[in-house]
């Protein structure tokens, strides 16, 4: 299997009331590095995008990415170069890794601005080397910018930042020094949800289990759902006793604490997220926590409740 190293840069109205609502940000630029199953470099793309959407650069974009019109004019339309970079991607499986996740959003968004064919019609697995990178070397929790990331490993930088091909060039020196086991650790993009409940996702990790819902019309319609709710075992898959039921502090993510009586207390938060059509849709974890991690949720719990209980008095 490849691994695509991708980096896009993309530009957007000035004015906020002359925005496309469909392609909010109109790519002008694709650079990517292609990877071998060993990591190996093995080829490399670039190609400008002649803007057809927005007409004057951003000021931010022309100040960051030093590009102007005159350039990108140059260039083919975006249709084109997806095709020239599809193409080059090739028919051998490949893993896209992104520094973050807005860059294969943002691809989709423009593919389908033009009526494109989708990259997969359902979530797929990627390589985040932002997150990858934090768990590696940091605390995993903080998600830090590409040059920190270069700096604190002390690599060298030998050409600029902020265009598409050379933010792929140093994303690649990263994930080159990404360890086997980390690497295990793959992101899912959901700019395509499950269509149905049969094609929902389950992925099983070293130390947790994620879950990603199929599309529901209303929040309310979600977190109904008994799947959605659920919280069996991802070692013995049994059902677990749930000891602190679902809550939420913020109505975005809500957590809860299930026992198990062979594998002990889960942790499981939801992540309520709305779709691109306005829909929503469900991203769960489940993990196992010890008994005193179970206690401090479950304090915070009847802290929210006696809190909501006083505001109604």
């Amino acid at each position: 299997m490849n691994y695509i190293v991708l980096d896009l840069e993309w530009n957007q109205s000035e004015e906020k009331s002359k925005e496309n609502k469909q392609i909010p940000f109109e790519i002008i630029e694709i650079g990517a590095i292609k990877l071998d199953r060993n990591r190996n470099v093995v080829g490399e793309f670039s190609q400008l995008v002649k803007p057809s959407v927005y007409s004057n650069m951003h000021h931010v974009t022309k100040n960051l990415v030093h590009i102007n019109i005159e350039e990108l004019e140059r260039g083919n339309a975006f249709p084109l170069v997806l095709n020239d970079f599809l193409k080059w991607c090739g028919e051998d499986e490949f893993l896209f890794c992104t520094w973050g996740s807005l860059d294969l959003v943002e691809l989709q968004r423009n593919m389908k601005y033009y009526e494109l064919p989708p990259l997969s019609n359902k979530p797929f697995p990627f390589l985040d080397v932002q997150k990858l990178f934090s768990i590696q070397f940091e605390d995993g929790k903080q998600r830090k910018a590409l040059e920190h990331a270069i700096d604190l490993l002390e690599m060298e930088k030998d050409i600029p930042f902020h265009r598409a091909f050379s933010d792929a060039y140093y994303t690649t020196k990263i994930l080159q020094r990404i360890s086997g086991e980390v690497l295990k650790r793959q992101s899912y993009d959901v700019f395509q949800l499950p269509k149905r409940k049969k094609d929902e996702i389950y992925v099983q990790f070293d130390t947790y289990q994620k879950y990603i819902s199929r599309d529901f019309k209303t929040k309310h319609a979600a977190m109904s759902d008994r799947e959605v709710r659920s919280t069996r075992c991802y070692l013995c898959r049994k059902n677990a006793k749930k000891t602190v039921s679902w809550f939420t502090l913020n109505g975005k993510h809500y957590h809860c604490v299930s026992h198990c009586p062979e594998h002990g207390f889960l942790k499981g938060k939801i992540r309520l997220r709305k779709a691109e059509d306005q829909r929503y849709y469900v991203i769960k974890t489940l993990k196992l926590i010890s008994e005193e991690d179970a206690e401090r949720i479950l304090e915070k719990k009847l802290s929210h409740d006696k809190q909501i209980a006083e505001s109604k008095k």
